[in-house]
């Protein structure tokens, strides 16, 4: 028997950004970056340990929306528009830096990333990344679950239980109709708990869910093991706490690994370094500069005087992070070893995007860190929370206490001065879903389509995705554009309901644009 386990749990997630009424449409990057930069190295990473044997073990969260665009062909073929661009601009810069060594051997190997990553993804994944994670969960080496609907923060949707009862529903139908299964577990947009959630959970047939730390930590009674064995609420479901160790090193900005001074720089970027009319037919098309992807610089240090990036260098120090990781895992292990009657489990989640997007080298770290984990089964052993849970059945009750692992630990990410506003909107809008869907229990025809436009408008002006970009100042327009437009199309279609005055030309043009969930029953909403 192993001495500890790890379970490692990545949350893919993206907000739903499809916009077919206009190309090189910026917020779209964020897809197509994503799939380049952190869904194909996953994927080749879990493939190629998959092909060498190792028995290595990952949870994947893929939420709602990315599978939705995952597998919109719209989307499959503006990402394959901009694989093309970023080839054009790498042939273009292995011209370019020809005489200057150090950046000329970075461009090519962009070059050939890109070439790569475009004949994978057209190929051997046929456009579907989706159905090659399925592939891969086959195999039994990777357990994907889910989360909720549009990734609304749930503690506070939950004056409507019935939108919180939706997020949960519409997710796993989705998920269902995906992978041919319900999910075993449900990563909780931004960890967001709080107890009122666990029965839409079990209606759904969910077992176990993410919790931040503290959640665990400050459970009634407290759990005996802290965050290093679940808890399992008076309900009946199953909550796994973060390890706050082993996050800290992967995430801290300060001492965590992807911070390191020979690691890829992500901010310095050549769609802001080279000259405009040199880099102008690869950046926005009213001329604002954006990161590319090219960049050609380490961390170095907090410095502006940045040292040039060296590839060998850095996947060296992915091998050492790994080992270093593993060595403090072992160390925890003998120090808690007299302290519990069972092995400790280290839950580690962390957003996907942070391998590849944000830290280029942390695919290379993770495949390294499977590896060694292969080599020392006896010791620490990777496994999935439900694998956990059917070898150690026997978990302690406790209720979790609300919390998330936004800054603070509680709401304050997504309930502050610069996004209050939105929720009494939210709140309008769910309480007139709920009446509408009332009014209308057998809805046919044009009818039944508006209900169902009306659930998909309400459900994306939820995501916590916009109150976070509020609060974060960044693509703040785009956040309020994006919530105004969802809670005004869902307000048009309430009237024309009550007043029976659809219009079903409008009704297609929404239809098409907002085009998530298109198997959406608005019955999900009728009073609980």
């Amino acid at each position: 028997m192993a001495k500890g386990f790890l379970a490692l749990v990545l949350h893919a997630h993206l907000p739903f950004v499809r916009h077919p009424e206009q190309e090189d449409f910026l917020e779209e990057r964020w897809l197509f970056e994503a799939i380049s930069e952190t869904y194909l190295p996953l994927l080749q990473c879990f493939n190629s340990l998959n092909e060498e044997g190792v028995n290595f073990k990952v949870t994947i969260s893929l939420s709602p929306p990315l599978i939705s665009m995952l597998t919109d062909p719209l989307l499959q073929d503006r990402y394959l528009n901009f694989i093309s661009k970023m080839i054009h601009l790498c042939e273009r810069e292995v011209e370019r830096t020809v005489n200057q060594p150090e950046f000329n051997n970075l461009a090519i190997m962009y070059a050939n990333k890109y070439k790569h990553d475009f004949d994978s993804f057209v190929n051997k994944y046929e456009k579907n990344l989706i159905k090659a994670f399925g592939i891969l969960q086959q195999t039994g080496k990777v357990e994907i679950i889910t989360c909720a609907a549009t990734h609304g923060f749930l503690p506070l949707l939950n004056l409507t239980p019935e939108s919180v009862r939706a997020q949960i529903a519409v997710a796993v139908q989705v998920f269902e109709k995906h992978f041919g299964s319900k999910p075993k577990g449900m990563w909780l947009p931004e960890c967001g708990y709080i107890p009122d959630i666990e029965k839409y959970l079990l209606e759904n047939g969910v077992d176990y869910i993410l919790i931040e730390s503290h959640g665990v930590l400050f459970a009634n009674p407290r759990p005996v093991y802290g965050t290093f064995a679940p808890i399992v609420t008076p309900k009946g479901v199953v909550a796994f706490g973060r390890d706050i160790e082993s996050s800290k090193q992967v995430w801290s900005a300060d001492v965590g690994y992807p911070g390191d001074y020979d690691y890829r720089d992500f901010y310095r970027d050549i769609g802001h370094d080279l000259d405009f009319n040199y880099i102008n037919p690869y950046i926005l098309s009213d001329g604002k500069r954006i990161n590319t992807g090219i960049k050609y610089y380490k961390i170095t240090g907090k410095t502006q005087h940045k040292l040039p990036y060296n590839p060998v260098v850095a996947s060296a120090k992915t091998e050492y992070h790994a080992s270093d990781f593993l060595s403090n895992r072992l160390k925890h292990i003998d120090f808690l070893e007299n302290n519990m009657d069972k092995p400790p489990l280290f839950v580690c989640p962390y957003d996907a995007e942070l391998f590849g997007h944000w830290w280029y080298e942390g695919p290379e770290w993770l495949y390294n860190l499977l590896k060694k984990l292969d080599k020392i089964p006896d010791e620490l052993k990777p496994v999935t929370p439900s694998e956990y849970i059917n070898d150690y059945p026997i978990i302690q009750i406790a209720s979790p206490c609300s919390s998330s692992w936004g800054a603070n630990g509680y709401n304050e990410v997504w309930l502050n001065k610069s996004n209050d506003w939105i929720y009494s909107h939210l709140q309008k809008a769910s309480e007139r879903m709920v009446e509408i869907a009332n009014d209308n229990p057998n809805a046919e025809g044009l009818v039944k389509e508006a209900l169902n436009q009306a659930a998909r408008e309400l459900l994306l002006a939820q995501s916590s995705d916009w109150a976070f970009i509020m609060k974060a100042d960044t693509m703040v327009d785009y956040a309020k554009k994006r919530t105004n437009d969802h809670l005004s199309r869902f307000t048009k279609i309430y009237y024309d309901i009550k007043e029976k005055n659809l219009d079903g030309t409008w009704l297609k043009g929404i239809q098409w644009k907002d085009n998530i969930f298109p198997d959406i029953d608005y019955k999900v909403y009728k009073s609980i």
